[in-house]
This record gives C-alpha cells, sequence and structure tokens, in this order.
C-alpha cells in the first residue's frame, strides 16, 4: 500500500477558479497540494453553487483525482477572513482540508 499522504483542501472561490477549468459565479474548488506548480495538482471544481459539496461528493471528487481520505481522518473545517487583494470587502471564508492518500493505481 502506497504511504504518502497529503492535503487537500476545498473552498468557495468567490472571485474564480486557480484552474483548471473557470466558473461563472461562485463555486466550490478542491485541490490537492503536491510539489510542483499550483496550476499543475490536482484540482476539481463543481459547476457554480455556494451549497457545500456533501461528503459523497467530496470523496466522488477525490477519486476522480486519484485519491481518498486517509485513514481515519474526517474533514477539518476552518474560516478567516478573506484576502485583502479581494474587490468586495472583507468576509469569512470557510476552508476545508483533509489528509488523502493516492488510490491504488491511481494519479498520483
Amino acid at each position: 500500500m502506497n504511504k504518502q499522504i497529503f492535503g487537500a483542501q476545498m473552498s468557495l472561490r468567490c472571485c474564480g477558479t486557480t484552474g483548471p477549468a473557470t466558473a461563472d459565479g461562485p463555486c466550490w474548488q478542491l485541490y490537492v497540494a503536491m510539489t510542483g506548480l499550483v496550476s499543475e495538482w490536482p484540482t476539481y471544481t463543481w459547476p457554480p453553487t455556494a451549497e457545500i459539496p456533501t461528503l459523497g461528493e467530496r470523496a466522488w471528487a477525490l477519486a476522480d483525482l486519484g485519491f481518498a481520505l486517509a485513514e481515519g481522518v474526517e474533514w477539518e473545517w476552518t474560516e478567516h477572513e478573506g484576502p485583502d487583494y479581494h474587490p468586495h470587502p472583507a468576509r469569512v471564508l470557510l476552508l476545508c482540508s483533509a489528509k488523502v492518500r493516492p488510490l491504488e493505481g491511481g494519479a498520483a
């Protein structure tokens, strides 16, 4: 079994996405942080909506990227204020993160 552990993060993108897809409004985006360029990290973008993806939808998106939650791990939520460079007033942002592992024969 592959023992590599990576960090996955999911956030509501209010001002566009980090890639590879673009969106016409707020959308949730999940990515797996790895070595190399951010633009090359495995990324899944849901269609525009403010509704939080369910646990099942997150599991499906991770599997689509070649990952699964690490053993015994649950998603953790944190909040922070948006960055100063956004063109709208600062607001509280929700971030969801978890440790993930590559699936056997997965993309990682």
